[in-house]
C-alpha cells in the first residue's frame, strides 16, 4: 500500500515591507512522503517571497505538466511559475515558454552550487528566470501538522517566527 500525502494547515502572516504586501493565508499544504521538513519550510517561505491573492501550491512533486507554486491571471495564464531544487533544463525550457515569470528556489547548498555551476551558461538565454538559494536549515526544526507563522521581508531580510522562535532566513539571488 503507497503512502498518501500529509496534510498540513498553516496559519501564515505575511507583512513584507518591500512590496507592500501585508496579508495573512490560511494554507492547507499536501506534503509528499518523500518530502521532508526542510523542503517543506522552503515551500512556505518562497510562498512568503511571492504572496498574492492568486498564488496556490498545485499538486507538487511529480507533475511534469504544472510548477510546485504558481499564480495565474484571470484568462487562466501562468504568470509566476515557481520550482524547487536542481530542476532539469528541459522542464526550465518549459516553465519559461508557458511562464511569464519563472522562478527557481534551491536549498541543498553543496548540490545547488554543483547544479548552478554545471547549469548557468545554459540558464542565462531565460530572460524570464531567476534562480534562488534559501537557507532554511535553522527554520526547519519549526514545521509540524499545525502551524502558525509571522513571516517579516525587509531590505533582502526574511524572519520567520512561530510561538517559540524567530529564525532569519537568508535568501540569496544567483547571478553571473
Amino acid at each position: 500500500m503507497a503512502l498518501g500525502s500529509t496534510i498540513h494547515k498553516v496559519s501564515l502572516n505575511i507583512a513584507d515591507m518591500t512590496r507592500h504586501y501585508y496579508q495573512q493565508h490560511e494554507l492547507t499544504v499536501a506534503v509528499h512522503p518523500s518530502e521532508n521538513d526542510l523542503r517543506f519550510m522552503v515551500r512556505l517561505i518562497a510562498f512568503a517571497l511571492n504572496a498574492t491573492e492568486q498564488l496556490a501550491f498545485t499538486r507538487g512533486i511529480g507533475t511534469d505538466d504544472e510548477p510546485e507554486i504558481q499564480e495565474k491571471n484571470l484568462t487562466n495564464e501562468i504568470q509566476l511559475w515557481i520550482d524547487f531544487g536542481q530542476v532539469d533544463e528541459k522542464r526550465i525550457k518549459k516553465a519559461c515558454g508557458r511562464a511569464a515569470r519563472v522562478v527557481i528556489y534551491t536549498y541543498h547548498e553543496r548540490k545547488a552550487k554543483v547544479w548552478w555551476e554545471q547549469n548557468r551558461q545554459k540558464l542565462r538565454r531565460y530572460k524570464n528566470l531567476s534562480v534562488f538559494h534559501i537557507d532554511a536549515q535553522d527554520a526547519e526544526a519549526m514545521a509540524s501538522r499545525n502551524m502558525n507563522l509571522q513571516c517579516s521581508i525587509d531590505d533582502g531580510q526574511l524572519y520567520l517566527s512561530d510561538e517559540f522562535v524567530t529564525v532569519n532566513v537568508p535568501v540569496i539571488a544567483y547571478s553571473e
